[in-house]
C-alpha cells in the first residue's frame, strides 16, 4: 500500500523546525502540487527550499522521511524562477504515473492532508480571529480564545462482502471518480462503530445484510484525509444486490479468477480484493 516505504521511515512527530535550503518544500494551489515528473526515469522530482527565487518565504515543517525533512509553503504566490521544469500536478495525476519508488508520492499525499488542513481553517470557527500556527504542537492556535484545531482525520470502512456458497466477493464501480474496480465504502457517522458503519453502508449501497464482520487492516487515504479500516464479512440470508445506482454504476458477485485489480499497489481495497483473488482464506 502507499504507507508501505520500508526500509525507509515516515516520523511525524512535531518539531518547531526551520527550513534549510537542501529541505523539500512543497507548495499546493487549488488542490495541485508544484514537482516535476522525469519520463525517462520514471522518477518524481520535488523541489527543495534553494530552488525558490524569492527570500523571506514562509515555510511549515510538516514530517521527516529518513534524513530528509519535508516543508510546506504558506505563502499565497511565490515567484517560480528557477523552477523552470516543474508543473502542477493534482495527487491523483501522480498516484497514476509509473514511478521507481513510493516514497516521494507517499510524501506528496501526506503534504497534501496537512495542506488541506492548514487551507480549510484559516479563521477560527468559535470566535473568528486568524489562526496561529502553535509551536508546541502540530496545531493550529486561536490567539484571542485560545481554541485549538488538530488536523482533521476522517474514519472510513472498506468492505469485502463475500458469499460463501459461490466463493465470490462483491466488487463495485464508483458511477464518479475512480474508474476501477473497488469494494463498498463509506464514512462512519457519529455515535456509530466501525462495525454498524460497515452495516450500514452495505445495506444503502447493494441492499444486503451482513454478519460475521471481521477486522483486516488500516490505511491512511490523505486525498479525503482519511483513516480507512479494512473489513470482510458474509453476506447474511437473501444474496440479491440492490444497487444504489447514484452512487455505484456498477456492482456484482465477482470469483476469484475473474476479479480486474486496480492498476497500481497503493490502495487498502486493492490489497483485499488481491487477497481474495489469491485464493487465500479471508
Amino acid at each position: 500500500m502507499i504507507q508501505d516505504i520500508f526500509p525507509s521511515i515516515f516520523d511525524n512527530h512535531f518539531e518547531n523546525h526551520k527550513v534549510s535550503d537542501n529541505d523539500i518544500v512543497l507548495d499546493f494551489w487549488d488542490d495541485k502540487v508544484y514537482v516535476s515528473y522525469d519520463t525517462k526515469a520514471q522518477k518524481l522530482i520535488l523541489p527543495t527550499f534553494k530552488d525558490y527565487s524569492c527570500s523571506g518565504l514562509s515555510a511549515v515543517y510538516l514530517f521527516s522521511i529518513d534524513n530528509k525533512k519535508y516543508f510546506l509553503i504558506k505563502d499565497d504566490i511565490v515567484p517560480f524562477a528557477n523552477l523552470e521544469y516543474f508543473s502542477f500536478f493534482t495527487p491523483r495525476q501522480l498516484r497514476d504515473m509509473p514511478l521507481v519508488s513510493k516514497v516521494e508520492l507517499f510524501a506528496v499525499f501526506s503534504a497534501y492532508h496537512l495542506w488541506k488542513w492548514y487551507n480549510d481553517n484559516q479563521f477560527c470557527g468559535r470566535c473568528g480571529y486568524e489562526l496561529k500556527l502553535d509551536t508546541v504542537e502540530r496545531a493550529l492556535l486561536c490567539p484571542e480564545c485560545q481554541s485549538k484545531i488538530y488536523p482533521r482525520i476522517n474514519p472510513a470502512v472498506i468492505i469485502g462482502i463475500l458469499n460463501q456458497k459461490k466463493d465470490k466477493i462483491l466488487i463495485t464501480k464508483y458511477r464518479k471518480g475512480y474508474a476501477h474496480s473497488a469494494l463498498v465504502a463509506g464514512f462512519t457517522e457519529f455515535g456509530e462503530t466501525l462495525e454498524q458503519t460497515v452495516e450500514r453502508e452495505v445495506m444503502e449501497e447493494v441492499g444486503l445484510k451482513v454478519k460475521n464482520i471481521r477486522y483486516y487492516k488500516s490505511q491512511p487515504w490523505a486525498l479525503a484525509q482519511d483513516i480507512l479500516a479494512g473489513f470482510f464479512c458474509e453476506v447474511d440470508g437473501d444474496e440479491t444486490i440492490k444497487m444504489d445506482e447514484g452512487e455505484l454504476k456498477y456492482a456484482e458477485w465477482v470469483s476469484r479468477e475473474n476479479i480486474e485489480l486496480q492498476p497500481n499497489d497503493y490502495s487498502l481495497t486493492n490489497e483485499m480484493m488481491k487477497l481474495f483473488k489469491s485464493g487465500a482464506s479471508v
